[in-house]
């Protein structure tokens, strides 16, 4: 092969064990594991000698594979098991050669060798979901009753706190792990049934000679070919494009709240971290970027997994080499959005100061349904709306503040039931509960977080970046 391209993005923040597992090497390595597996389970069940399968077995290294010559006659032939075979019998003592391979069929080997690298891929994946969520689950813990304002369709609504806001992901990334396992168990699984899916060169003992093999190989057993039914595979992908989106919603999240309006978090802080070329007070939420960057391409490429799913009759006919590279792609992209998202949580800079100046930035009209929610036993929903909006107006058009306004507007009774004015942390419902559950939740999956036992800093203004 010639040279590889420069993958940035993946390469800057990518996840290096994962980048292992999807290696070209490892993905040899898969191979050699599957033909020396099925020599072994041939020979358990006297379909080859004991000591074909035992050379078999011990040639099945990668210092028997030349690589170049691997995909040379690969991009002759259109796969590599073909050239890959013929090396391992040409490294096999001449009495044991002719013997690799027996009733295989190229997919058997690359799909069960696939299987093999995804299964590890998503024990990292649950590694790295797990990193993220514990870190989010400790900022949603620490900022249980920090207020902020609630924010739909990119305005300010109504009181809430940062903890619950978080919460909501912490309860989102729980519901992946369960996907995640799911997704593992139906992929984690052996391919070997020949070239038309009849199992028929490997004669009687096919389904011993397969289960020996998926034992082997730590892998499930199955009696149902799956040579061209690629849901499995669709699924997981489909679940790295959904992590990838869930840490691109989160890094879309801190991207907003600290622009320079905002302020209300920041990511870490470093020298030069997200500085500019040109602009010297620069500190762009690099991280964040790169989350949304990588949840981008993983949400379009995972459109691709439903044309992989067309393939035809018993064999696919290019659908099969489109999962060459999106899969690949997909389960790097997911793991460097995790991976990332996981920095950005665990450093995160958040401004509780800056959430209370932000919340009297519209004349307290975020705690207008909670005016209307005061005033509808004396009023009536419908007119309470009605009179709250009004006064809403009245509040933009002069900037008098909101309680003011419905002070001046009401009887003397019902006006003393607003006071002064109500304050945002008695309108944020009850964000313990939330709280409480998505936390239940992640740490009855085994998510490791601990509790908070000391009070959280708070930054001033001072320290908001402008």
């Amino acid at each position: 092969m010639g040279p590889q391209r420069f993958e940035m993005l993946v390469g800057l923040y990518g996840d290096g064990p994962v980048a292992d597992i999807l290696s070209e090497e490892t993905m040899i390595r898969s191979w050699l594991r599957v033909e020396a597996a099925l020599a072994m389970a041939q020979a358990e069940f006297g379909v080859l000698d004991r000591e074909h399968a035992e050379a078999i077995r011990v040639a099945s290294t990668l210092e028997n594979i030349d690589t170049g010559q691997l995909w040379r006659e690969t991009r002759n032939v259109g796969y590599p098991v073909l050239s890959l075979v013929r090396q391992l019998d040409a490294a096999l003592p001449e009495r044991h050669r002719g013997y690799v391979h027996y009733g295989a069929t190229t997919q058997d080997i690359m799909d069960s060798g696939l299987a093999l690298q995804l299964s590890e891929a998503a024990d990292r994946l649950a590694e790295l979901l797990t990193r993220f969520g514990d870190a989010m689950a400790v900022l949603a813990e620490t900022h249980v009753r920090t207020v902020i304002a609630g924010r739909t369709h990119a305005q300010q609504a109504v009181p809430t706190t940062f903890g619950a806001k978080i919460a909501i992901y912490v309860g989102e990334l729980a519901r992946h792990r369960d996907r995640l396992a799911a997704a593992r168990h139906r992929v984690a699984l052996v391919s070997l049934f020949g070239a038309g899916g009849t199992s028929a060169a490997y004669g009687e003992k096919a389904v011993a000679i397969r289960s020996r093999v998926a034992e082997l190989l730590g892998l499930a057993g199955t009696d149902v070919p799956w040579h061209a039914a690629r849901d499995g595979l669709a699924e997981f992908g489909l679940v790295c494009a959904l992590l990838s989106a869930t840490g691109s919603r989160f890094a879309r999240e801190v991207v907003d709240l600290s622009r320079t309006e905002i302020a209300e978090v920041s990511e870490a802080s470093g020298h030069l971290r997200g500085a500019s070329s040109t602009m010297p007070q620069k500190a762009n939420p690099i991280e964040a970027e790169a989350v949304i960057g990588m949840g981008v391409t993983a949400g379009a490429l995972g459109s691709a997994l439903f044309r992989v799913m067309e393939a035809g009759h018993e064999r696919a006919a290019g659908e099969w080499q489109a999962e060459w590279q999106v899969i690949p792609q997909l389960v790097s992209l997911a793991a460097g959005s995790l991976a990332t998202a996981a920095s950005i949580a665990a450093g995160l800079r958040v401004f509780p100061d800056a959430m209370r100046r932000n919340l009297n930035a519209d004349g307290g009209l975020v705690m207008a349904e909670a005016y209307m929610m005061r005033l509808a036993p004396h009023l009536g929903r419908e007119s309470a709306h009605a009179l709250v909006y009004d006064a809403a107006q009245r509040s933009r058009e002069t900037g008098e503040a909101l309680a003011d306004v419905l002070r001046a507007r009401l009887p003397g009774d019902i006006a003393a039931s607003i006071g002064e004015g109500l304050a945002p942390e008695s309108y944020v419902g009850r964000p313990e509960d939330t709280v409480n559950a998505a936390l239940a939740t992640w740490r009855g999956q085994g998510g490791r977080c601990e509790p908070t036992d000391k009070p959280t800093d708070k930054p001033t203004d001072k320290e908001v970046r402008q």
